[in-house]
């Protein structure tokens, strides 16, 4: 069937009725883009001429050439060295051969003393405690994570705001790795904070206990301070300005990501700029996930846009990081940083969102402040209990071998859809929460999705840039 499509795909782009297809070309898939051909399989990819595809796919191209010995040496021409091709399968799927969760995402609190206008976990009283995590909660929660077989753990602090219930944070810690000395995984430490209720004393134990910190700059003042005031209005801008100052010389830099509403499209370049001037080599040009105040119709016609707006955006804004490359600047952009690795490096990818299967459940789990256990961070911010697995009461299997992390699986695997015939699969993934949150529908049609055709403009985009051999080193510099 897939190869009938395959003629049939031939014969549409050359306007052959009948074309012979050579028995020795392997599996692959292809799309014409700007004056080549791109094909790729599960590992490689291959640019040729339009002539030199055509005799690729007759079998008339010269075996002793270049063009025949490249696509040999990648796979494209069958029993070239299929040892070889079941290693680099085992290695870019590695994270299904070594099973267990490595991200576990603790929800401290449910509370904070921020207004964002795109909030996805919202925000209820401040000064009500009943929505902290408390102490005999935290103590299961560990408990549960260090059930994951995974050798590598990662307990990353959100919220709310997680300062909020910074002595349950510190809790946490000291247990884990009180727990450690018995399990001796590799063991480490994230939070995501605003940083306004950061302190001297806060900031030196969170270094000696080596947690990375992350937290939120969305650009110039008066972009972030609009998308991030405090509840009373305030603008949060300069808290999130000094500590990345304070931080920046430090081992325990404070990294940041900024989040786009429609004002941030108008603006990117300056965004970009902002991350410059903070001495932030990365940034990560985000679109919205509308999910929480994001999703709500009177904010999502305020702060949204279409993918098609985005695009334009996101193009724009890689144009200018690559400007600045060129000028001597060290910045990357880390979502084209994540593709590249995928595109270059045999190794699977570590960023859950971009695989097939993705992280729900399998790769990522999240921990609510009263021990209730979701697939991941975005499935925990969905009102109803689709992405809900359970509790910290039940064991591990139960949690990660259910149903619906069963089903989240399927709805995730790239296999399934017509995404198995994309050019683009092997650098792609598919969110299941975003499909649900915007079409009701884990099994939406894929191609339909503004994220297919976000991620496709966006490989576009990777591919024809690397044309220019310019680009090409800067791009491979950022993976180096």
């Amino acid at each position: 069937m897939f190869r009938q499509r395959f003629i049939n795909k031939i014969r549409m782009s050359f306007e052959i009725e009948k074309i012979k297809i050579d028995k020795k070309i392997a599996f692959f898939r292809f799309k014409k883009l700007g004056n080549f051909y791109l094909l790729t399989n599960e590992f490689f990819f291959i640019k040729l001429s339009e002539e030199d595809f055509l005799k690729f796919i007759e079998g008339k191209l010269d075996q002793e050439g270049v063009v025949f010995n490249s696509l040999k040496r990648r796979g494209f021409i069958k029993g070239s060295n299929f040892n070889q091709e079941i290693i680099n399968y085992q290695l870019k799927n590695n994270f299904l051969l070594k099973r267990g969760v490595g991200l576990h995402i603790v929800v401290v609190t449910k509370r904070c003393n921020y207004l964002c206008v795109y909030c996805q976990a919202g925000s209820p009283e401040l000064q009500d405690p009943i929505y902290d995590m408390t102490e005999e909660t935290a103590k299961k929660t560990v408990d549960f994570i260090f059930q994951s077989p995974k050798e590598c753990v990662t307990i990353e602090f959100q919220g709310g705001e997680p300062l909020i219930n910074f002595k349950i944070i510190k809790f946490i810690i000291e247990y884990a790795n009180e727990k450690n000395k018995t399990f001796k995984k590799d063991l480490r430490f994230a939070l995501i904070t605003n940083l306004s209720l950061m302190t001297e004393e806060i900031y030196k134990y969170l270094i000696e206990k080596k947690v990375n910190i992350c937290t939120s700059l969305d650009g110039p003042e008066k972009i972030h301070n609009e998308n991030r005031p405090f509840k009373r209005k305030k603008g949060s801008y300069r808290i999130a300005y000094e500590w990345i100052k304070k931080a920046e010389g430090l081992k325990n830099k404070i990294a940041a990501l900024p989040t786009l509403t429609k004002k941030s499209l108008e603006n990117i370049e300056g965004i970009v700029d902002e991350y410059i001037k903070n001495k932030l080599n990365s940034i990560h040009f985000r679109s919205l996930s509308y999910l929480g105040n994001s999703g709500e119709d009177k904010n999502k016609s305020q702060i949204g846009y279409s993918c098609e707006e985005f695009i334009c955006a996101w193009k724009r804004g890689m144009d200018y990081v690559i400007q600045k490359n060129f000028e001597g600047i060290d910045i990357r952009e880390r979502g084209t940083l994540i593709i590249l690795d995928k595109i270059f490096k045999k190794l699977g990818s570590t960023f859950l969102d971009l695989r097939s299967p993705c992280g729900a459940g399998i790769g990522q789990l999240a921990y609510f402040y009263d021990g209730r256990i979701y697939s991941c961070d975005e499935g925990r911010m969905v009102e109803e209990d689709v992405f809900l697995l359970g509790d910290v009461n039940n064991t591990y299997d139960q949690i990660t071998q259910g149903e619906k992390v069963k089903t989240l699986v399927i709805a995730s695997t790239l296999e399934n859809f017509a995404c198995d015939e994309c050019v683009y699969k092997p650098y792609c993934g598919i969110c299941p929460v975003s499909n649900y949150i915007l079409y009701k529908n884990l099994f939406p049609n894929i191609k339909e999705t503004d994220n297919c055709k976000i991620h496709t403009a966006m490989l576009d985009y990777i591919f024809l840039k690397m044309e220019d051999k310019e680009v090409l080193e800067i791009f491979k510099k950022w993976i180096t």
